[in-house]
């Protein structure tokens, strides 16, 4: 039978049930299609999981629930896609979305030239893709549901809400099909296959720091690119720090004139809606950190009058409105002022708020004198800029992110809508802040810190971000978590390999249901994932080395290395 969603899973007992929805595609046909559950009813068998390299099943990350036979189908590279949708047209954009999508992978599914006659034998020659709801938009409450049926013979067919659902259904079906080299043909084993699949959480975020390396526009691409074929769904971009001001602001373009390490490396408004654009088109979303009031140094070059001095930078200055003016006009050049709009029309935005150390504002005279006039300690200010910045991001239409330092200084003195990010090693500011209402995501250092090369993929795949949290709060406010990959040792020749392949451990904890943490059953399945992502081009380390991004220990296959 159909292996069932568990409790507290989104197509679990506490969510609605999982409704048959739509999809995709390219030979644009409006007819309807109905899948009937007659597929659920046949008493498949499930082939061994020793009998293939790959792991059983040859999916990652782990689909919530499936049913597969025994069958080995061929499938014709030459599939003929047909788009539907149900009750209403598709709009040109999704209709585009799914296009293109369609476009990437298949040749990431197939690869390999074969002749004629061994495709149009092939026993699968057509792909149905139906999509019910048109013009969704990128946000944390996007559904990426799907289901994928794929028959022993005739025609593969995908249902989801909208295009982000296909997107991840396509990226399912491409590491399902294998090329035969003995059969010159493309074949998947264990069929036929009904999937129904949807993520654990909605927030599965990897940070790329551009402030402490600059990341070229083409290397963003192609981080972009990696994460969809482990289903993470958000690039946290730390875009500036002490270190750099990459961004060339229009309200305030000193910023980076004077900021950035060099006038070469430096993100133009064009640079970053062409990386926001290419990263939404693959159901990626972007939030932007501008982390304040410390790791803000990088400002004080273009601007020294929001800083304390510039011998001791951060802080930024509390006592001055010229601090508050000069964030503003940057978070309106990122928001567009108004929810849903701007460069990063996401509608959360990360102020940070983390390693906040007084000593600046307590050397100087003037911050000194304007604390004493206030009766305010410098915990006191620590508040005020947080709850001010706050405000300036709320007024633009924004929910607030930010490290859990905000949380553990400020409590329930922080606006509810905030959303604590967990990081310090064994901290428990996630488990108290849902306690307490508010929202969280989990991201704990020393176990998903991507820059930690010491810490394996098993470490990562154990750890669990609902520990000591209630199911149903968990559920509602653990929104998410992801892998943090701080950018002090790694630039453009080395980011890709410390990703991958452990950010995959965080993408199958964040997506597939909580009683898969068996390392020993996953191996297999994360060895073969780290070749298909080398097949694709993205150089991700052997899993089995003692530390990250090393290069592999001698001659060896892929899939023992």
């Amino acid at each position: 039978s159909l292996r069932p969603p568990p409790s507290g899973h989104p197509l679990g007992p506490r969510r609605s049930p999982f409704g048959l929805m739509p999809s995709t595609a390219r030979m644009l046909s409006f007819a309807p299609l109905l899948l009937t559950l007659t597929l659920l009813e046949p008493a498949f068998s499930e082939p061994r999981s020793d009998a293939t390299p790959l792991g059983w099943p040859p999916v990652w990350p782990h689909p919530l629930a499936f049913k597969n036979g025994s069958t080995l189908i061929t499938i014709s590279p030459n599939l003929a896609v047909t788009i539907n949708s149900k009750g209403s047209q598709v709009l040109e954009k999704d209709e585009n979305d799914v296009t293109q999508a369609i476009a990437r992978t298949l040749p990431l599914m197939f690869p390999h030239r074969i002749s004629k006659k061994s495709a149009a034998f092939a026993s699968i020659q057509k792909l149905s893709i139906t999509v019910r709801e048109v013009g969704a938009e990128l946000q944390l409450a996007t559904s990426e549901n799907y289901t994928l049926n794929i028959p022993i013979e005739s025609t593969i067919e995908i249902t989801a809400p909208n295009q982000f659902g296909v997107m991840h259904a396509l990226q399912t079906l491409s590491q399902l099909v294998q090329f035969d080299f003995d059969s010159k043909s493309y074949t998947v084993a264990g069929g036929p296959w009904f999937i129904q699949d949807a993520p654990r959480f909605k927030h599965r975020e990897v940070l790329v720091d551009t402030a402490r390396h600059f990341e070229p526009k083409a290397q963003m691409f192609r981080i972009i690119d990696s994460l969809t074929y482990a289903k993470i769904n958000v690039m946290h971009w730390h875009l500036t720090d002490t270190q750099s001001f990459p961004f060339d602001s229009p309200s305030y373009p000193r910023l980076s004139a004077k900021g950035a390490y060099s006038p070469y490396e430096r993100y133009s408004v064009e640079d970053v809606e062409d990386i926001i654009e290419y990263a939404r088109a693959r159901g990626v979303r972007c939030v932007v950190e501008i982390d304040t009031p410390g790791h803000a140094g990088s400002m004080c070059q273009g601007h020294p009058e929001i800083c304390p001095s510039m011998s001791c930078t951060q802080p930024l200055n509390p006592a001055t409105n010229a601090t508050f003016e000069v964030l503003e006009g940057l978070f309106h050049d990122l928001t567009g002022g108004a929810k849903g709009s701007g460069l990063f029309f996401d509608d959360m935005i990360h102020l940070g708020g983390d390693e906040v150390d007084p000593k600046c504002w307590e050397a100087s005279p003037t911050i000194s004198s304007w604390l004493k006039q206030r009766n305010m300690s410098t915990d006191d200010a620590y508040l005020y800029m947080v709850a001010k910045v706050q405000d300036i991001a709320h007024a633009q239409g924004r929910d607030v992110i930010g490290w859990e330092e905000i949380w553990n200084h400020f409590g329930t003195k922080l606006d509810k809508s905030t959303i604590v990010q967990q990081w310090l090693p064994g901290s428990t500011a996630a488990q108290e802040a849902i306690a307490a209402g508010y929202r969280a995501i989990w991201s704990t250092d020393g176990v998903w810190y991507l820059d930690h090369l010491s810490v394996t993929w098993q470490t990562m795949y154990q750890a669990e971000p609902c520990t000591g949290i209630d199911d149903n709060a968990c559920d509602e406010l653990m929104i998410g978590g992801g892998g943090e990959m701080w950018g002090e040792t790694a630039d453009a020749s080395d980011v890709l390999q410390t990703i991958w392949p452990r950010l995959a451990a965080i993408s199958e904890r964040l997506w597939s249901p909580r009683s898969l943490n068996d390392t020993g059953a996953a191996t297999p399945r994360m060895m073969a994932f780290r070749c298909l992502l080398n097949s694709r081009g993205i150089p991700a380390a052997p899993p089995t080395n003692e530390n990250a991004r090393t290069a592999p220990p001698g001659p060896g296959s892929c899939f023992a290395q």
